[in-house]
């Protein structure tokens, strides 16, 4: 018997349906894993582009609690998979409204269907520690560069026991239209450019959430990289190059800059997946 065909099919909702949970919920809607994929917006024009795309739209807000038509809301987490890809807003006058946010969530969670979580978290979250950086790094506000993010995650992570929750700290997510050189061209005498990159292209954010949803998501936390960890430099002169830009220049400063390099090897010990771009040199991107 087919392997594929044993795959229970599961109702999946994306909680921020937007630059990576758009084309995660296609590649959902196209493969056998979905009975069901729902999505989530602050934008009413993006609803048709949903039905459009076979996806059911949703119109919620969280500023910073859930607010919307309460059969909505429902309906939304009337699901077996939630996915949490919401940008997060971590200005210092607001340091809480992310957590808020994600309290917000957690409480409708608690009394819904739902079964399994993953939530987006960052890299970010990691202080500059000169050192390969592990997911054991961070585990709470007091370790991190981002205490307000560390503070989400555990919001959701204390919802393990009731249900199953993954936390996936993704690297800088790249491809497509966000383009590491758009931001740096034409700019002089960069101090950064020895540092190593901590990258992930939007098609393996997306292809690795895909797997763990039909691999079965587990109650751990996990660096979302990809493997190889080129220069800043490297980067920013290919990308430049590519599309035509203005090169920046670079200058090496009296004092290293502190910097990370974050492993993605627990990853791989859990799921066997095959990066589609393992050198953010080889990135594709179209302007």
């Amino acid at each position: 018997m087919d392997k594929d065909t044993k795959i229970e099919k599961k109702r999946i909702s994306i909680l921020g349906c937007g630059w990576l949970g758009f084309p995660l919920a296609q590649r959902l809607i196209g493969d056998d894993i979905s009975s069901q994929v729902k999505g989530s917006t602050t934008s009413a024009d993006k609803i048709e582009q949903f039905k459009a795309a076979g996806i059911d739209g949703f119109l919620f807000h969280l500023n910073p609690e859930l607010s919307g038509e309460p059969t909505q809301i429902t309906s939304f987490f009337d699901t077996d998979v939630l996915v949490i890809a919401i940008p997060p807003r971590l200005s210092k006058n607001e340091a809480d409204f992310h957590p808020r946010q994600i309290q917000s969530v957690v409480d409708i969670i608690e009394t819904s269907p739902v079964k399994e979580i993953i939530y987006v978290s960052s890299t970010s979250i990691y202080p500059d520690l000169n050192r390969i950086v592990t997911e054991n790094d961070v585990k709470t506000p007091e370790q991190s560069a981002s205490p307000a993010m560390v503070e989400a995650e555990n919001l959701l992570i204390a919802l393990r026991g009731k249900k199953t929750v993954s936390i996936l700290r993704h690297g800088g997510l790249l491809g497509y239209n966000r383009i590491p050189g758009k931001y740096v061209k034409g700019q002089k005498d960069l101090t950064t450019g020895s540092i190593p990159v901590n990258y992930i292209h939007r098609d393996d954010a997306a292809g690795i959430i895909v797997k763990m949803i039909k691999e079965g998501i587990v109650n751990e936390t996990f660096n979302i990289v990809a493997p190889q960890h080129p220069t800043r430099r490297e980067i920013y002169e290919k990308s430049c190059v590519q599309f035509g830009w203005e090169v920046p220049t670079f200058v090496t400063p009296e004092i290293t800059p502190a910097f990370k390099t974050i492993s993605a090897s627990k990853l791989s010990s859990f799921y066997t997946y095959d990066f589609r771009f393992p050198d953010p040199l080889e990135f594709h991107y179209e302007a």
